[in-house]
């Protein structure tokens, strides 16, 4: 019996021992697969890794771009700024000529008004005494 027991123990033990075997060919495909996997993902990470960087330089040479233009923009409202500021400048020194004109031209309507009537009472008076005398 003790053979026996001995037998069914070997048998047993080759029996674990193909399962062994059958878990560890599976757990080496399965770790084959994986490598297989981690490789392919190490290679697109570098794709990915170049293309950000290429993306990051033209991003930095579009912001540099973008701020010498933005320079020359401010130059260019500062150019329009000064024209208008002369405009402005150019619309008061109007208006104080035109004010000017307004006060000096009310004055001298003043004046050529008094001169009208002295004129037709110096011309009356030079009628009525022609009209006298003949």
């Amino acid at each position: 019996m003790l053979y026996l027991a001995a037998i069914i123990a070997a048998i047993a033990f080759v029996v674990l021992v193909i399962y062994v075997i059958i878990t560890l060919k599976a757990a080496k495909g399965t770790m084959g697969e994986v490598s297989t996997t981690l490789k392919g993902l190490e290679t697109q990470i570098q794709g990915v890794t170049t293309e950000t960087t290429e993306l990051l330089n033209k991003t930095n040479e579009l912001a540099d771009d973008m701020n010498k233009k933005s320079s020359k923009l401010n130059s260019l409202f500062d150019g329009a700024k000064g024209v208008g500021d002369s405009v402005k400048g150019f619309n008061e020194a109007l208006n104080n000529l035109s004010e000017s004109i307004s006060r000096t031209s009310k004055g001298d309507q003043e004046k050529a008004a008094e001169a009208v009537k002295w004129g037709a009472t110096i011309f009356d008076f030079v009628s009525k005494r022609n009209s006298k005398k003949k």
